[in-house]
């Protein structure tokens, strides 16, 4: 990858940027589909480096993995779906 498409990708998801992985077809032990996790970098390799929400810490490819960037709105919707939490 190029520097400037490196660039290029620390533009479009900068650290904060939340994501989800559809798919991680070359990993041996890939992120879950449906998993959420946030933007921490981008390495001079131009893999998305994330500490997702489960716990774990494995970048995503671009060009390889398949994942989309989530809206703020859409993950409120997702925890307001969950109800009311009792105590």
């Amino acid at each position: 990858m190029t520097e400037k498409q490196v660039e290029m990708l620390r533009k479009q998801y900068p650290p904060g940027t939340r994501l989800c992985c559809d798919e991680m077809p070359d990993d041996p032990r890939p992120i879950e589909s449906g998993t959420i996790g946030t933007v921490v970098g981008v390495d001079d390799a131009g893999q998305i480096m994330m500490k997702w929400d489960n716990g774990r810490s494995l970048s995503l490819i671009p060009g390889v993995d398949s994942f989309y960037t989530v809206e703020q709105t859409e993950e409120l919707t997702e925890d307001l779906d969950e109800g009311p939490v009792m105590s």
